[in-house]
């Protein structure tokens, strides 16, 4: 039990002294990143599913897989 109450002493005296937290501007900055990072990715997989055809359903354009299977 000692073993137990010490590791939670020594991590409360870790992270309240040791752990260099961010300040909120720094976390406001990285946020604004993240949500940039997570735009352009979700932008690239619609575009590389608009381009091979997923989820075409009854459209007219049924991408570059639509295209091989309609010739073999």
């Amino acid at each position: 039990m000692a073993g137990i109450k010490s590791y939670f002493a020594e991590s409360y005296t870790e992270l309240m002294h040791k752990v260099s937290w961010p300040t909120w501007k720094d976390l406001q900055s990285s946020a604004i990143v993240v949500l940039i990072a997570s735009m352009i990715i979700a932008l690239i997989v619609f575009v590389m599913d608009y381009v091979f055809g997923v989820n075409s359903g009854d459209t007219l354009w049924k991408g570059v897989l639509g295209f091989f299977y309609s010739i073999f």
